[in-house]
C-alpha cells in the first residue's frame, strides 16, 4: 500500500495545476487547493474549484500578499506543489514562489516541495539566449532559495507539453496540426521529448512519497516519445494517410523573425530555438543525482505520441 500524504496544490486551476489536483485525488492523497479570496466574477475558475470540492478536495484560502495566510495553509499539509505559470504568453509568476518558500520555511513541517518547473531543466540552461533565459534564471533563483532554506524538494523536468508541441507539429504559434503543410525548424532532425500533460501530473504525484526522488531532479522521458520534428510529422502523415507539403526555416531566418516579435513572443521562441535547433532536451545522459520517471514507475502506461495525435483526427 503506497503512503498517502496531505498535498497542497498552488495554481490548481491552471493548465497543469488542474491535472495535478486530479492526479493527487486519483492516487488517494488528501488534496488541498489554494485559492485567493478575491476571485471576482471568474465563473470558470469558481466552477472548477467547486468541481474539485465535489471530487473530494479541500479548498483553502490564502494569498501571496498575506504571509500568515500562506503559513497557516502550509501547516495543514506534508507536501506542497506549485504550478503557477512561467509562460510569458500567459503570465510569468515564477519569482512569486519566493513568498511560498518563506512560508514553507517558517511552517517547518513540509516533507517535500515541488516548485513550478515542469519544462526544460534550468540547471542545464546557463548558456541560454536572451530574452528567453529569464525563465531559467528565475527558476534557478527559486531553487537556490529552496536549497538555502533546507527544504526537501523534487524538481520535475517534463520537457515538452504535448498540447503545445505535438498539436502544432512542433511549429511555434500553432496548436492544431495542418493536413496540408509543415515547416521544419532547421532540418527537423533534432530530438525532443513530448509528454501528455495528464502523464506529467501522474508522474509528478508519484514522486512525492518516493524516497528515491528526494532532493533530486526527475526527468520525464518516455522512451517512445523521444522523437524529432520529422518523426512527429511522419506519425501524423501516417494517421491522416497523406503527405504534407514541406518547407524549412534556417536558424538565421528563425532568429531574424524572432527579433521582430514582442517580448513575450521572443521568450517563447527562444525556448523553441533551444529545443528544436540545439536539441537541448535530449542531447545529454541523465547522470547521478537525477532519476527518470518512466523507469521509476513502469506501472504508469504513458500516452505515446501516436496515441496522443489520434485526438486531432
Amino acid at each position: 500500500m503506497a503512503m498517502k500524504s496531505k498535498v497542497l496544490i498552488v495554481g490548481g486551476t491552471g493548465y497543469l495545476g488542474k491535472r495535478l489536483v486530479k492526479a493527487s485525488l486519483a492516487q488517494g492523497h488528501e488534496t488541498y487547493v489554494l485559492h485567493r479570496e478575491e476571485i471576482g466574477v471568474d465563473i470558470e475558475k469558481v466552477q472548477m474549484l467547486l468541481s474539485f470540492k465535489q471530487q473530494g478536495a479541500h479548498l483553502v484560502i490564502g494569498s501571496f500578499n498575506d504571509h500568515q495566510s500562506l503559513v497557516k495553509v502550509v501547516k495543514l499539509v506534508d507536501v506542497v506543489i506549485c504550478a503557477i505559470s512561467g509562460v510569458h504568453i500567459r503570465s510569468h509568476q515564477i519569482l512569486l514562489q519566493l513568498k511560498l518558500v518563506d512560508a514553507i520555511k517558517e511552517a517547518g513541517n513540509v516533507k517535500r516541495f515541488l516548485p513550478s518547473e515542469f519544462g526544460t531543466d534550468p540547471a542545464r540552461m546557463e548558456n541560454a539566449m536572451e530574452p528567453g533565459r529569464v525563465t531559467f534564471d528565475d527558476k534557478m533563483v527559486v531553487r537556490r532559495a529552496i536549497e538555502e532554506a533546507g527544504i526537501p524538494f523534487t524538481y520535475i523536468s517534463a520537457n515538452c507539453f504535448a498540447g503545445y508541441f505535438l498539436g502544432g507539429l512542433c511549429q511555434p504559434g500553432f496548436i492544431l496540426p495542418s493536413r496540408e503543410q509543415v515547416r521544419f525548424l532547421g532540418d527537423g532532425n533534432q530530438k525532443a521529448i513530448y509528454v501528455d500533460e495528464d502523464d506529467i501530473a501522474t508522474y509528478s504525484i508519484k514522486t512525492i512519497v518516493d524516497p528515491r526522488t528526494l532532493n533530486k531532479t526527475v526527468y520525464i522521458r518516455p522512451p517512445q516519445n523521444i522523437l524529432s520534428q520529422r518523426e512527429v510529422v511522419q506519425i501524423w502523415e501516417k494517421l491522416i494517410g497523406k503527405e504534407l507539403l514541406k518547407s524549412s526555416i534556417s536558424e538565421q531566418e528563425f532568429l531574424a523573425i524572432m527579433k521582430e516579435q514582442d517580448y513575450a513572443e521572443q521568450v517563447g521562441l527562444t525556448h523553441y530555438y533551444h529545443v528544436c535547433y540545439e536539441g537541448c532536451l535530449a542531447n545529454f545522459e541523465i547522470g547521478d543525482g537525477a532519476e527518470e520517471a518512466s523507469k521509476l514507475y513502469p506501472e504508469v502506461k504513458y500516452t505515446t505520441v501516436e496515441e496522443y495525435m489520434t485526438r486531432y483526427l
